[in-house]
C-alpha cells in the first residue's frame, strides 16, 4: 500500500451485525480507499468505496486468496449462530471458513488479520473483578460458540508462530447490540415465539434475578471503532478485551425498566431454558446459557492505552438503544439485519 492510494481492506461476514457497522466506519475513513465487503448474500445496501462478493465461508468453493490478493488487511466477522441444534454445522462455517480465511491471508500475503473473537473464547472466570487478556482462552466446553471461538483462539496461536510477517490483531468483544440489530438478534436468541409483551417494560410483571448473570456490552458501532483503529495502526498485534460500563444485571435491568426482580435459582432458570430449547421453542441453547452465568468481567486498559480507543456509549445506553429498536422491528437493507415489528 502506499500513502497516495490508501488502504484496501477486505471484510468478511460484511452484512451482519458487526460488519454493516465495520464497512460503514471504513467507508467514511479517508485514510481507506476501498472496502471488499464478503457475503453469503449480496444486500442492495451500498457505501461509499464499497464492492461487494457472493461468498459463503462454509461450502469452501471460492478462492479467497484470490478475493483477498492486493489487500492490506482482512477483517474477518463471518460467524454463524444457528443452528444450535446442529452444532457440525456451524463447525463448517465458523471453524472451517475461518481457518480457509487464514490460509487464504497467508497464500495473498496479506499484511494484516483482525480476527473477531470474543469474551465467549474465555475460560469461566470472576464476576467481582475485571481479567485482562491474559486470561485463559479454552471457552466453555459445552457451548458451541465458545468452543469455536477458543478453537480459533489456538490455530491463530499456531498462524502466529507459522507467519511472523502478518500482523495478528485478536477482538474479544463483550455482547455486541445497536439498533439495527435488534430484529436479527430476536431471531437468534428468542426466536419467532418470544412473546411481544417480553419486550415491553411496561407489560413485564417482574424480571428474574439469576445468580451470575452480570454480564458486559458494547455498542457495536464503538465494536467498529476498535477494528478500524487496529487497521490503521500498523504496529498493534494481540488481543484486545472489548466493554462498556457499567456491568448488566437484573439490578441495572430493573432500574432500566421500572420493573421489580424476583431471585430465580439457577437450576430452575437453567430448567425452563432447556425445555424451550429441547422443544425448538427457543434457539438459544441451555449450554449457552451456562456459560454466559460463568464469563468474566473483562478489563480493557489495553484497548484504551495501546489502540486509543473509547466507547462513546455506556452499557446503559446500550441496552436503551437495543430494547428500543427490539419494540420497533428495527433492521437495515441486509438480509441478517431486516426487521420485524414484535408482536
Amino acid at each position: 500500500m502506499s500513502s497516495e492510494t490508501g488502504l484496501r481492506v477486505v471484510v468478511t461476514g460484511a452484512t451482519g451485525n458487526v460488519g454493516t457497522s465495520v464497512v460503514r466506519a471504513l467507508s467514511e475513513e479517508p485514510r481507506v480507499a476501498s472496502v471488499l465487503g464478503l457475503a453469503r448474500r449480496l444486500p442492495a445496501w451500498s457505501p461509499a468505496k464499497t464492492d461487494w462478493s457472493a461468498v459463503d465461508l462454509a461450502s469452501g468453493n471460492a478462492d479467497l486468496a484470490e478475493e483477498f490478493a492486493g489487500a492490506d488487511a482482512v477483517i474477518h466477522l463471518a460467524w454463524a449462530f444457528q443452528p444450535t441444534h446442529d452444532p457440525a454445522t456451524t463447525w463448517r462455517t465458523n471453524v472451517m471458513g475461518s481457518m480457509r480465511v487464514f490460509d487464504a491471508v497467508a497464500e495473498a500475503g496479506v499484511p494484516a488479520l483482525v480476527h473477531a473473537s470474543s469474551v465467549g473464547a474465555y475460560s469461566p472466570g470472576p464476576k467481582e473483578r475485571p481479567v485482562d487478556e491474559s486470561w485463559p482462552t479454552h471457552g466453555w466446553p459445552d457451548a458451541a460458540y465458545c468452543r469455536e471461538k477458543a478453537y480459533l483462539e489456538r490455530a491463530l496461536d499456531i498462524f502466529e508462530r507459522d507467519h511472523p510477517d502478518t500482523r495478528v490483531v485478536r477482538m474479544r468483544p463483550a455482547f455486541l447490540f445497536k439498533r439495527e440489530s435488534a430484529s436479527e438478534q430476536r431471531r437468534i436468541f428468542g426466536g419467532r415465539y418470544l412473546p411481544g409483551p417480553l419486550l415491553r417494560p411496561d407489560l413485564l410483571a417482574f424480571l428474574p434475578d439469576i445468580p451470575g448473570l452480570r454480564v458486559q456490552v458494547l455498542h457495536t458501532d464503538d465494536a467498529a471503532t476498535a477494528h478500524n483503529l487496529a487497521v490503521l495502526d500498523g504496529n498493534v498485534r494481540g488481543a484486545f478485551n472489548l466493554a462498556a460500563e457499567p456491568p448488566v444485571d437484573a439490578d441495572l435491568l430493573g432500574e432500566m425498566l421500572g420493573t421489580r426482580r424476583v431471585r430465580m435459582p439457577r437450576v430452575a432458570a437453567r430448567s425452563a431454558v432447556a425445555a424451550a430449547w429441547g422443544l425448538h421453542l427457543l434457539p438459544a441453547s441451555p449450554h449457552l446459557f451456562d456459560a454466559v452465568l460463568r464469563l468474566p468481567l473483562m478489563d480493557c486498559t489495553r484497548a484504551r492505552a495501546e489502540l486509543g480507543w473509547q466507547p462513546l456509549r455506556s452499557a446503559t445506553e446500550v441496552m436503551e438503544e437495543f430494547l428500543e429498536g427490539l419494540r420497533e422491528g428495527a433492521g437495515a437493507p441486509t438480509e441478517p439485519l431486516r426487521g420485524r415489528k414484535v408482536a
